[in-house]
């Protein structure tokens, strides 16, 4: 786990722990999966409280020796793992590869530094800095300003929610499960419900987990029973099933086949159809057109921290940009198989404005035959704070509480909904 932490920081934090965690029974693969998770949820105060308390600073040129002390402070400062058996493991982890076999000896000093000095380390601690680097957060600040960009960083070190949506009958589901019913009609559950799969309702195919915020954009598309309906970009399907529960007929597509069948598996359970296409959306092509297009777009996906940590780390403004020129070639394509009359909704997991509110603005200037359709406050169940003045909704982590004692938040997402004049 170390090792895959120092060396492979591009790849994607589930990626990095299925490699990890095979062959691990249930207990170690879930210690594994928090002592990463909070590696990463804190790295910018780990990194912090390392470089300063190494003689020469932090040792990029040895990944394996930062990954083995940024996991056990990890432990240290977050977890409820006893100090001296974070400082044991990652001792006993350093003198078994013969790359640190001779680093024991600072490993155990440099942790047990880490562990006397813990509380001045949380008290120096930044919201925003201590989960993101230094190009993100001050992107964050520019864009929302100091007090909010401060508030999105303490929803991201709370972590997240899990959240679900249901096919009928949600407050039925709520008080069945303990869960609470969120005003825009997701169920959230508390933080002791145990496994997913072993809950009331999961194996009978009555709900899906989604962020609140993630169910939003098929809400606003409201698709009709019968209406044809395209979910470009649609794996993992969530929003699939959403557009599937209405009654849309559906026209899933993702170039992911793994994904793909993840998603047909999803909607075998919960007693769905959908017409799945393993395809580039680009290429997508239907002459008689859709009553209504879902683009969820590829996007630097800066709006799950609180729940990917890792994102922060593994994304670059060289990524915004690229991801930028695709979700406009993505949205101009999908304005091609929409009829007239038909509505468009656009969406990203983007906390980036070049990824929603900028992308929106020139594809209507370059677009003349499209118009936004503003979402009204109860169509989100009276949150007006997440409607921008466009009409365009932006959520952030820190809504419904995010960062505050309730533990709340939302997902970051912009959506845009669009109508192709008749």
């Amino acid at each position: 786990m170390a090792e895959l932490i120092g060396q492979n920081r591009a790849l994607a934090l589930e990626d990095a722990l299925a490699q990890a965690s095979r062959g691990l029974d249930p207990a170690e693969a879930a210690l594994a999966r928090a002592i990463a998770t909070a590696t990463f949820r804190r790295f910018g105060l780990i990194r912090t409280a390392l470089g300063s308390r190494l003689d020469h600073g932090l040792p990029d040129d040895q990944p394996l020796l930062l990954a083995l002390l940024a996991t056990g402070a990890a432990q240290i400062l977050d977890l409820a793992v006893p100090d001296h058996a974070a400082v044991d493991l990652a001792v006993r982890l350093a003198k078994a590869d013969r790359r640190t076999q001779h680093l024991g000896g600072l490993v155990n000093a440099v942790l047990r530094r880490v562990a006397r000095e813990r509380d001045a380390i949380l008290a120096a601690g930044d919201p925003l800095g201590d989960g993101a680097p230094d190009w993100l957060a001050a992107r964050w600040r520019e864009t929302y300003g100091p007090e909010r960009a401060e508030a999105i960083g303490r929803a991201h070190l709370a972590g997240a929610t899990v959240d679900i949506t249901v096919k009928a009958e949600a407050q039925a589901w709520a008080e069945r499960l303990g869960a609470a019913l969120l005003q825009t009609g997701s169920l959230r559950l508390p933080p002791d419900s145990g496994p997913i799969t072993a809950l009331d309702g999961f194996d009978a195919g009555a709900w899906w987990v989604q962020d609140a915020a993630a169910a939003l954009p098929a809400k606003l598309l409201g698709a009709q029973a019968g209406e044809q309906v395209a979910d470009l970009c649609a794996a993992p399907g969530g929003k699939t099933a959403q557009l599937a529960a209405a009654g849309a007929a559906v026209t899933a597509v993702d170039r992911s086949a793994p994904r793909l069948e993840r998603l047909r598996r999803n909607l075998e359970r919960l007693g769905l159809t959908a017409e799945v296409v393993v395809g580039d959306a680009l290429a997508l092509d239907r002459p008689e057109g859709f009553d209504a297009v879902l683009l969820d777009a590829p996007c630097s996906a800066t709006g799950t921290v609180r729940r990917h940590p890792d994102v922060a780390w593994t994304k670059s403004p060289e990524d915004i940009a690229r991801l930028g020129l695709l979700q406009a070639r993505l949205l101009d394509r999908a304005a091609t198989l929409l009829r007239p009359g038909g509505r468009l909704v656009y969406c990203t997991c983007s906390l980036e404005p070049e990824e929603g509110e900028a992308q929106v603005a020139a594809f209507l200037a370059r677009n003349a035959a499209f118009a936004r359709v503003p979402v009204a406050p109860e169509e989100v169940g009276g949150l007006a704070e997440l409607i921008d003045p466009n009409g365009d909704l932006r959520t952030l982590p820190c809504h419904l509480g995010g960062g505050t004692d309730a533990r709340g938040g939302l997902d970051g997402f912009f959506v845009s909904r669009l109508v192709r004049r008749s």
